[in-house]
């Protein structure tokens, strides 16, 4: 079911696909306009995700003189940009140890809970989180763990969305989960990296708040 935006994108709003239910179902991964009638989703009244085509994201970008955030202002909805291909196989979830963080990829589990079932899940988290927050940290990767086929966990100190960018192209992950925080800083990398040598058509990326 598509919904009106509810947001102001700095891109032009007929290159977004809104949808309200939740979960989204299985077919979602196989076609994003697919919303087949089904008894099991509960419909909300405002969009619960917005999804775009990358690509024709970056071909607009590429007509400004320099980039631009995704969102004029950043709101509570997700964003999903997919490339060549959507695939829940490969997932890298960008935990940073705050509360906002985890409830992004808790929302994510979610929301997605149809299409997680055979993927493989990395976490990357900071070197250093505080010890009162270690059983946070526990919980959230456990809940990942029950969502997900096959769940890995790491410590990097990235403090940059380039070096997420990075680690996702390199180890060849399909989705990157992050906060809609470093969309500008997104925005950039994208611009100056898109059809690069180092471009990897097959990543997508879940922006949210």
């Amino acid at each position: 079911m598509q919904a009106k935006l509810e947001t102001q994108f700095a891109f032009p709003s007929e290159l977004i696909t809104s949808y309200q239910e939740i979960p989204l179902p299985e077919e979602f991964k196989v076609n994003l306009e697919v919303r087949p009638e089904n008894n099991r989703l509960q419909i909300t009244t405002k969009p619960v995700l917005y999804t775009a085509h990358l690509p024709r994201i970056l071909d607009w970008l590429h007509g400004l003189d320099q980039p631009s955030p995704l969102e004029k202002e950043p709101c509570d909805t997700p964003v999903l940009l997919y490339d060549k291909e959507l695939s829940f196989e490969r997932l890298l979830f960008h935990y940073d140890g705050t509360p906002a963080s985890a409830k992004i990829i808790k929302h994510f589990l979610l929301l997605f809970s149809n299409n997680l079932q055979a993927s493989k899940a990395t976490i990357i988290s900071p070197a250093f989180i505080p010890k009162s927050k270690l059983k946070e940290e526990q919980e959230l990767i456990q809940e990942v763990t029950n969502h997900i086929s096959e769940t890995s966990f790491i410590k990097f100190n990235f403090n940059r969305i380039g070096d997420f960018w990075s680690y996702a192209v390199k180890h060849q992950k399909t989705l990157l989960v992050t906060t809609k925080n470093n969309q500008s800083d997104l925005a950039k990398v994208l611009f100056h990296f898109y059809k690069g040598g180092l471009w990897y058509d097959k990543l997508s990326f879940y922006l949210a708040l």
